[in-house]
This record gives structure tokens, C-alpha cells and sequence, in this order.
């Protein structure tokens, strides 16, 4: 693009002239003219500073931090970092917010005890587990998470997955007629499994917070998330259809595993149980519509009510004084052991096959957990840190491990009903543990008759969140056609296949979607409003001012390999280069979002000062080289 009628030609300073000129320059109005790289540095950078070699570099850099670290501020600095608490304690409002923490972590508290026993069923491990798993993890994430209104522990996602994993990792005999010992020893080598994969992905968390990649969490987009949760949501309800009908079948693994499970749901319909399918559809009748009620008058509530313990009391009551368990072969949840495990180190006999079930499992807690965090802490105007995420369930899956808990992460459920119970804080948590703790040490055997079914109905209706994030999608295809591309990716993939397999494809596909738009990028020739520091594109207006000789061209993306084509056409076709046969110098400046970078004769190099996005570079007749040119 040379001489364009739809441009006007700056006039020279003296007509009207900026009164403050660069030293050396040629001034025009409106614009300064750009300066050379070594009369910048002369008036405003100094003398340039020669590069050390890389050991320099880092040893420099590894003695300047062992300095740091052992003053007495950085190692404040670092405790408050590893220890968030440490942050606000000293400011906490307690008149103000103790009452609402207490009130909503008892509330907590009395759903994590049937929703973490429901979960352990859906993990394959006795329930008791799922009462571990409601404890440990709460408590250590109260001391190191940065998620002030988090709720941890079971996760139906997680326990969907976990358990596919320890279904895989010990298969049941076929034909399910085992004896009592050999069913002990069964679920003892499933407990074995589940804490192994709880314990190599806090390994696995612990290896990413060491490398300081919680800037991953920017590539699981918001869209990749929801989907999984929706997707995996409708693996449980299949999945529980088993427990809510009375079925004889074992659980369906690996792909298609939700079209396997529907198939022998239908086949096996005839052999029901209609005691267990009446449980069930009392319990839903009662569930759903507590739901629905805490819901929609959620402002008017003082606490949600806890229909999911009302329901384990009633059903409990009514399988007692009816005997249903031996009249009408109800399976039940059985005693419940009184105290803690004995802390054990997980085998290290299948490292190599547990890990390929770990990696998925803490991507999706990595991810689950810092998208719920960073949606609260952007509602209550606070900060989370994503590598202290990392280190937080970390720590948390592995030290629980060695209690037998299997992976835990936020709960999508749980965090909602805090939220709504008025929590402030991670204080909640302790007042969680506190009643998770009371049917751990004293209240355990008043859950023997429990029906599993009931559980199998409280997995169902702790899905209701996730289920209605679909209500979202017309909006989404409104806001954004990709994004709703790659959320239906993402569920479809999630559906059909499995669910770590439908998270790869989705993350996958939501990268290429990112490549793809940075070869639609469109290139603009800006010029500057007269006599204002003010560019913009010369095709929208006639009357913005050029500079003879110079362009300024904007390519708002990165450049890198996949965009050298598309970035040497677009130029090439906006500046007129395809067509320019005569032989001259035309300098032009690249405005983009990449790092600086001063390319001057034969030397590169990183700007250490502005950090702007320029790259200059200089047209010698028909072929591009990086010369001579100008820099400011």
C-alpha cells in the first residue's frame, strides 16, 4: 500500500508543529518520526547492558533468592504464601462472620456424611470410606487452600472415574457369588486401589506445583469444565440404575461403558427388585422437591434444609422396624467401623498402571477445583493462586491416602450449599469435620439399615447442578458459536466414550479451536487522527494522517511458525508489497502481542524496558531481511 487517496500526508512541523520534538528526528505534525536504537538508548535507556552468559545467569539468580529466603520478611512472605489462613486470619470479623462459618459448615457437615457414603458406593469401596474421604481432605485443604468458600471431599466425577479404575485394576469373579470373606477381601483389594490412585495423583499435583504449571488452568477452558461435569453427570445417573432397581449385574467399564450399562439394565429389567424400586422412587419423590425448594427460596431460608439426612433417618427407621433386609433381600449399608484406619503406604506392585489412571484423575481435579475457586473468589473479590492449588490437594490426596481415602476435590454441590449457608471462610471446615467426626467415633451404627438405594437416589439428586448447566447452551451459542462447539465436543465426547478419554479430546479440540483463530486474523494499515495520539484503520476514515515512506501495520495475534504464512500474505497484500517492483527502502512498523523484539543489523535481542509488542524490520526491494531500520 504507497500512496493512497485515501490518506492525507502529514504536513511538515512548521505548519503545525508539535512543540516538543525527538532529538535528531524529523518532525512532523501530529506524528513523531521514529527514532534509530542507539539514539534511544543514548537519551533515555543509557549505556546497553551486555548479556551474561546462562550459568551466570542462574547462579546469580539462585543466590539472589537463598538471600531473600533467609530474611526474616521473605520467610514470612513465604509461610502466609503456604499457609493462606495466615492472610486473613488476623483480620477476621468475629461477631460478624463466626456465626454464618458454624452454621454453614454443620450444615456441610451433615450432607458430607450420606453424600460421601453414596459416593463411595460409586467408587466401589464400602461406605465407611467415603466417611474418611469427607474428613482428611477438608482438613488439610482448611490449612493450605487458597479457596475461601471451597468445599472439599467426595466428587461425583472423581468417584465415577476412580471407581472405572478400580473395577479395571480388580475385576469380581465372574458370576458375583462370593462368600463373605472372599467379598472382605474383594473390598479390600479395591480400598487398595482406590488409595494407590489417590496417592500417585497427589504425587502427580505435587510434581506440577514443583514445575509451577498452575498456569494450565488457563487452557481448560470454562466450556471444557462445564461439559465434563455435564457429561460425567449422566454417567452416574446411568450408572446408579443398578442400585435404584435392585439389579444383579456387575458395574460396565471402558468405552461405551453408558450404552453397555443401558443394555443390560434392559435386560435384566424382569429381575427387579420392587421393594428397593419403591425406596427409590419414595426417596426421589422426597429429594428432588427439597431441592427445588432450596433453590428457589434460597434468600428466605435462614440454612438449606437437609433433606438428604432426613431421608437416611426415615429410610433407616423404616428398613429397622419393617426388616426389609431379610423379608425382602434390601441391600444395606451393614456396621460401619467405629474410629480410624491404620495408616498404610499404598502397594507400589502396579505404579505403572495406577499412574495411567492418576494423570486424568488430577487433571480433573486440577481443573475442577480452580475453575469453582476462581468463580467465587471473582464474586467475592479475592484472589486464588493456582500453584498453591496445586500443592493444597496435593497434599491432600496424598496424605489421605495413607488414611485409605480415595481422590477428592471441591464439590460442586457442597461448595453451592456453604455458599448459600452463609460461609465466609475455610473455618467452615472445621465445623464439617467436627460432625463427620461425631459419626466416625460415636453415631456410625445408626446407619446399618441404611438402604443403598437411598444412596444410589442422594448420587442422583446431587446432580441436579450439573444437569442444568445445559440451560446455558442457547446463551452460549448467542455469546460464542466455538465455544458451543467445543462444549458439545466436549459432552459428546464425555458420553460416548469415557470420561479421562472425552476430557483429552475436549482440551484438545479447544486448542485447535485456538490455532484456528489465529489464522483468521485480520491485518489492518492504521493511521493517526490529526493533530491526537489517536490510530486508527485508514479503511474506516479518509482523513487520518500518514508519513510518507512509513506504515504502520497492526497483526493482533502472536507470531510464531503457524501464523509466518498468514502474516507474510496479509502484509504483503495490505502494504502493496506483491505489486511493488521498484527497488527503495519503505521502513513500517508491526504492532502485535508478542515480546519485544529490536532487531537492528545483525544483533537481537530482548527490550527490557517498554515491552510493547514491536518488531521492525526493513523492505529492500522485493524480499524482506532484517536490516538497518529504525526502533522506538
Amino acid at each position: 500500500m504507497s500512496e493512497s487517496a485515501s490518506t492525507v500526508s502529514c504536513p511538515v512541523l512548521g505548519e503545525e508543529s508539535d512543540p516538543v520534538a525527538s532529538p535528531g528526528s524529523e518532525a512532523v505534525s501530529g506524528v513523531l518520526s521514529p527514532l534509530t536504537e542507539a539514539l534511544f538508548q543514548s537519551h533515555f535507556g543509557g549505556a546497553e547492558q551486555g548479556l551474561d552468559p546462562f550459568p551466570d545467569q542462574l547462579l546469580r539468580g539462585f543466590r539472589d533468592k537463598l538471600f531473600r529466603t533467609c530474611s526474616k520478611r521473605e520467610a514470612w512472605r513465604l509461610l502466609r504464601a503456604r499457609f493462606p489462613p495466615l492472610t486473613w486470619l488476623p483480620w477476621y470479623p468475629w461477631r460478624t462472620w463466626l456465626l454464618g462459618d458454624a452454621v454453614a459448615g454443620v450444615t456441610v457437615g451433615v450432607v458430607h456424611v450420606p453424600q460421601g457414603m453414596a459416593f463411595a458406593l460409586l467408587t466401589s469401596v464400602p461406605p465407611v470410606f467415603g466417611l474418611y474421604t469427607s474428613f482428611f481432605p477438608v482438613l488439610i485443604y482448611t490449612f493450605l487452600g487458597t479457596g475461601r468458600h471451597l468445599s472439599t471431599g467426595t466428587f461425583a466425577v472423581l468417584s465415577l472415574m476412580t471407581g472405572s479404575a478400580v473395577e479395571s485394576l480388580v475385576p469380581e469373579a465372574p458370576g458375583g457369588n462370593l462368600s463373605a470373606t472372599e467379598r472382605m477381601q474383594l473390598d479390600l483389594q479395591r480400598v487398595g486401589a482406590a488409595a494407590a490412585i489417590a496417592f500417585w495423583s497427589g504425587v502427580l499435583m505435587l510434581g506440577m506445583f514443583a514445575l509451577q504449571l498452575g498456569f494450565l488452568s488457563t487452557f481448560l477452558s470454562e466450556p471444557v469444565v462445564k461439559a465434563l461435569t455435564s457429561g460425567a453427570a449422566v454417567h452416574v445417573l446411568v450408572s446408579q440404575l443398578q442400585s435404584l432397581l435392585g439389579l444383579p449385574f456387575p458395574r460396565q467399564i471402558g468405552f461405551f461403558a453408558l450404552f453397555k450399562t443401558l443394555a443390560a439394565v434392559l435386560t435384566a429389567l424382569p429381575q427387579s427388585s420392587p421393594a428397593e424400586l419403591t425406596i427409590s422412587a419414595l426417596s426421589l419423590a422426597l429429594l428432588v422437591p427439597v431441592k427445588e425448594l432450596n433453590v428457589r427460596f434460597r434468600d428466605r431460608l435462614p440454612t438449606p434444609i437437609p433433606g438428604e439426612v432426613f431421608m437416611v433417618l426415615l429410610a433407616s427407621l423404616l428398613c429397622f422396624t419393617s426388616s426389609l433386609d431379610t423379608r425382602y433381600n434390601v441391600q444395606i449399608v451393614g456396621s460401619l467401623p467405629v474410629g480410624f484406619p491404620q495408616p498404610l503406604i499404598p502397594s507400589l506392585s502396579t505404579v505403572p498402571l495406577v499412574l495411567a489412571y492418576s494423570l486424568p484423575i488430577a487433571l480433573v481435579t486440577f481443573a475442577v477445583s480452580v475453575s469453582l475457586a476462581s468463580i467465587y473468589a471473582d464474586k467475592h473479590s479475592y484472589t486464588i493462586d493456582p500453584n498453591q492449588e496445586l500443592l493444597a490437594h496435593g497434599i491432600s490426596n496424598l496424605v489421605s491416602s495413607l488414611f485409605s481415602c480415595f481422590p477428592n476435590s471441591a464439590s460442586l454441590a457442597t461448595t453451592s450449599l456453604l455458599v448459600d449457608a452463609g460461609g465466609h471462610t475455610q473455618l467452615a471446615g472445621f465445623f464439617s469435620c467436627a460432625i463427620v467426626l461425631s459419626v466416625l467415633l460415636w453415631l456410625g451404627p445408626l446407619f446399618y439399615y441404611l438402604p443403598k438405594a437411598v444412596l444410589a437416589c442422594i448420587n442422583i439428586s446431587s446432580m441436579r447442578q450439573m444437569f442444568f448447566q445445559m440451560q446455558e447452551l442457547p446463551q452460549l451459542w448467542h455469546i460464542s458459536k466455538m465455544d458451543f462447539t467445543v462444549w458439545l465436543v466436549t459432552w459428546v465426547a464425555v458420553v460416548t466414550l469415557s470420561v479421562d478419554l472425552g476430557l483429552a479430546i475436549g482440551v484438545i479440540f479447544s486448542m485447535m479451536t485456538v490455532v484456528c483463530r489465529t489464522q483468521r486474523i485480520q491485518g489492518l494499515v492504521l493511521g493517526q487522527v490529526k493533530g491526537r495520539e489517536l490510530f486508527c484503520p485508514v479503511r474506516e476514515s479518509s482523513k487520518l494522517c500518514q508519513v510518507p515512506g512509513l506504515r504502520i501495520f497492526r497483526y493482533p495475534a502472536p507470531l510464531y511458525f503457524g501464523t509466518r504464512g498468514k502474516f507474510r500474505r496479509t502484509m504483503g497484500q495490505l502494504l502493496g508489497l506483491e505489486r511493488r517492483e521498484e527497488a527503495g527502502d519503505l521502513s513500517f512498523l508491526l504492532l502485535g502481542t508478542c515480546k519485544v523484539t529490536w532487531i537492528t543489523g545483525d544483533r537481537s535481542g530482548a527490550c527490557s524496558s517498554c515491552h510493547s509488542g514491536l518488531q521492525w524490520y526493513r523492505l529492500c526491494g522485493r524480499s524482506w531481511s532484517p536490516g538497518a531500520g529504525t526502533a522506538g
